[in-house]
């Protein structure tokens, strides 16, 4: 009752604003569009120069920090006492604490700069910036605490005539308090707004971008600064104004950087919480998030979400609470009191801004910088290649795991090899240790936590399943850190971490085409399940052709599948390739045709793989009962990861036999006498297949399941597709061993001339030579 009579009274009290609220947004709108219509002409904005290193000018703003003065002050003399040419700059905002006298008695090597009002954060380091004497200058909270050495990596990272500033990393002073701030800043547009956050990752060891420099403890190209015209009063009396400069530096074509060499201590809020209400803070957040909009954001497709998300925020607020996340009328209503200066401000920035937004939001992360700004070779024969599985590679439980276990182990050889590994639990890590060996670098992910279900959403699910702010960011780290050349995704579900790179190529493995596979079992469901599945069906469709397209090349298993692939999506013409991937390394499968187990029957499949559920109970229900008719001593031996309990297969349970997940498969393979895959649904190639064929087991199969690899009986392996048709071509080899042996010599030769791993790896390494020749030249 209480939360209903809370939500009563907001809505009473936000009454007038729910009414006016489409002219509360119409405002603004308009503002900025008559704006942007009558925009002046840009100039041409003045060349870029590198700023002089060789010594800095540390600039801290102080209101009423005399505790703090003389608490950290101190460490910062040590630091910057060994160059004479180093300054230090204590800015007073009119402090009635006695800061000013403070610093004057005991700290006379330090210029102090006594303002007659206080002008705040952003005003005060303004000041600072004006009166400093040095190229380049570090901007320092009051309660900071600097390491001896902090300096010099600063400097060191002005590497060129872009470098807009270098932020240092910042722990707590309080080191049991969760590091919600470490100076590594990201930056991205959702919802309508600005989201900005501090990533900690401790794998960054050396200077990474980063959207833009802690206000508080970042080195800045003082001229830089000046030209975008300094921290802006738009956002007094603080928050935001160092994410608003460093947006603006990469619109301008600069760079900010992240040192994490270069160490402070921050008690946190230490200033601004003794003096500020936490009520106070958010209402200053709230407003500032809304006019950093207003200000910066040029493109009108982003402008349009922030106005819809705006308004809709702002009335869910008043029904359900205020939410970090979500604007409110308070916010709306205090951004609006600065409208007309919110629209002088957009168009400064309108005037210095050489990129747009979608660019502006891309160049900080890892992958796009690598891609935007390093120097990039177009002839490399080994070039260093990032793969990512979105399950465990080793040991290989299905048929893309194989794929993907000899691909890596035999590329590893060939070409500096980088990996992303997704798994389920941290016990999978240990096997994965022979590829850790072959390979460059692993990284691990575990238990990746997808995206929450919505109702509605248009993506498809096994895409939704693995959307995680945290892989994406992992991704772009290890582009820039491992200064990889080539992105290899495996399966539709990884497709959506495709970026959009100029250089580096991004090349996408289909192991199966999804939207197929769900169309295929559709025939076989009923009622709700059968809905659910065309729901899929449709959502898949329609994200696998819109997303297809913008790889670079997409890697399907077979002719068959790129066909089909191509009747849906003409504009993969010339990007498909269907001859490096679905194979395997012949010479790991010992060939034995003969001294098989008499009247047994092998099926081999990893059931968290609903086709291989559906084949297995085809086969039991349908087919065994017959073959067990004529051969009452056949038995049938299921081998696979995760089986299902005995008693829910159809057919005569004494008659079958579960091995479960076996640990070499090429054991069954060269023991059994015939091989059977009943796949009635699906996509890609079955592993097994190839596999059966490469030791020598004879095998009977429907179209479905030999799909890309035998189109025509007898060829590799028997054909059927009706249970009765199935049954008589395992009764006919059981009962023929010299027929199954000349089968399985066939089948042997088929894959050794056309599926060998070996020979198809060397050809995906040329591919990639010359993808990235393509992209760069």
């Amino acid at each position: 009752m209480r939360g209903f009579a809370a939500a009563g009274w907001r809505v009473l009290r936000s009454l007038p604003s729910l009414i006016l609220s489409p002219l509360l947004i119409l405002a603004p709108l308009l503002a900025l569009a008559l704006s942007d219509l009558f925009r002046r002409r840009r100039h041409t904005l003045p060349a870029s120069t590198r700023p002089r290193t060789d010594a800095a000018s540390v600039v801290i703003p102080n209101w009423n920090g005399r505790d703090l003065l003389d608490k950290y002050l101190p460490y910062v003399v040590r630091a910057l006492s060994g160059n004479p040419n180093n300054e230090i700059i204590v800015v007073d905002n009119a402090s009635s604490d006695g800061s000013a006298e403070f610093v004057r008695s005991h700290f006379p090597e330090v210029r102090l700069l006594a303002l007659e009002s206080n002008l705040g954060f952003g005003g005060g380091s303004n000041a600072g910036f004006a009166a400093a004497q040095n190229d380049i200058v570090v901007l320092l909270n009051s309660d900071m605490r600097v390491e001896p050495d902090f300096l010099a990596p600063l400097l060191e990272g002005f590497t060129d005539e872009t470098v807009f500033s270098v932020g240092c990393q910042i722990f707590f002073t309080d080191p049991n308090r969760v590091r919600e701030e470490t100076g590594l800043t990201q930056g991205w547009w959702e919802n309508g707004g600005l989201r900005v956050r501090h990533r900690l990752d401790n794998a960054i060891k050396e200077r990474y971008p980063c959207l833009y420099g802690g206000g508080g403890s970042c080195a800045i190209d003082r001229k830089k600064f000046l030209e975008l015209g300094g921290f802006d009063e738009l956002l007094a009396p603080f928050y935001l104004e160092d994410t608003d400069l460093g947006y603006m530096a990469w619109k301008r074509g600069w760079k900010s950087f992240y040192e994490p060499r270069s160490v402070v201590y921050h008690e946190h809020r230490g200033t601004i919480g003794k003096h500020f209400r936490r009520e106070q803070i958010e209402a200053v957040l709230k407003k500032n998030f809304i006019l950093f909009c207003w200000k910066n954001i040029h493109q009108w497709n982003l402008l349009g979400s922030h106005f819809f998300f705006l308004w809709a925020g702002a009335v869910v607020s008043v029904v359900l609470g205020d939410s970090p996340q979500r604007a409110n009328f308070g916010g709306l209503w205090r951004s609006l009191g600065q409208l007309l200066q919110a629209v002088g401000s957009r168009r400064r920035t309108q005037a210095l801004a050489e990129i747009d937004d979608d660019e502006a939001f891309r160049r900080p992360l890892g992958a796009y910088y690598r891609d935007r700004f390093d120097l990039l070779s177009p002839n490399d024969a080994r070039p260093h290649v990032l793969f990512i599985s979105p399950y465990p590679i080793v040991p290989p439980t299905h048929g893309g795991g194989v794929f993907m276990y000899q691909t890596t182990t035999l590329l590893g050889e060939l070409c500096p090899l980088h990996l992303i590994v997704l798994l389920d639990h941290e016990y999978q890590r240990a096997p994965h240790r022979e590829l850790e060996e072959r390979c460059v670098s692993v990284e691990y992910v575990i238990r990746l936590q997808g995206r929450k279900k919505e109702f509605g959403s248009p993506l498809p699910h096994a895409v939704r399943e693995y959307a995680s702010q945290d892989l994406e960011w992992l991704i772009h780290r290890e582009i820039f850190r491992r200064q990889i050349d080539v992105v290899q995704i495996e399966y539709t579900a990884l497709a959506q971490y495709r970026l959009d790179l100029k250089r580096i190529p991004c090349i996408l493995f289909e192991h199966d085409v999804y939207f197929q596979s769900i169309g295929r079992a559709l025939p076989g469901l009923r009622g709700l399940s059968k809905a659910k599945a065309a729901f899929e069906y449709l959502r898949a469709l329609r994200y696998e052709l819109t997303t297809l397209p913008k790889f670079d090349r997409v890697q399907v298993c077979s002719p068959d599948n790129g066909q089909f692939l191509l009747s849906f999506c003409p504009e993969l013409v010339g990007k498909v390739d269907d001859d490096l991937r679905a194979g395997i390394d012949t010479a790991r499968y010992q060939f034995q045709p003969a001294g098989r187990e008499l009247n047994t029957i092998l099926f081999i499949g990893s059931f968290r793989h609903p086709p291989n559920q559906e084949a297995l109970n085809w086969f039991c229900r349908l087919a065994l009962p017959l073959i067990l008719k004529k051969c009452p001593d056949a038995r049938l031996v299921v081998a696979g990861s995760d089986p299902p309990p005995r008693y829910s297969l159809p057919g005569p349970a004494e008659a079958i036999d579960l091995l479960g997940f076996v640990e070499d498969i090429r054991e069954p393979l060269s023991r059994y006498a015939v091989f059977v895959c009943p796949i009635l649904s699906g996509s890609g190639m079955r592993v097994k297949l190839l596999e059966a064929f490469a030791a020598g087991i004879p095998v009977v199969s429907t179209k479905v399941g030999a799909e890309g690899l035998v189109t025509r009986n007898g060829e590799g392996c028997l054909l059927a597709d009706t249970p009765e048709d199935f049954a008589a071509r395992v009764l006919e080899l059981l009962a023929d061993e010299r027929r199954a042996a000349e089968l399985a010599e066939r089948a042997r030769a088929l894959v050794v001339s056309q599926k060998d791993m070996t020979v198809m790896t060397e050809k995906l390494l040329e591919s990639y030579v010359e993808a990235v020749r393509r992209k760069r030249t």
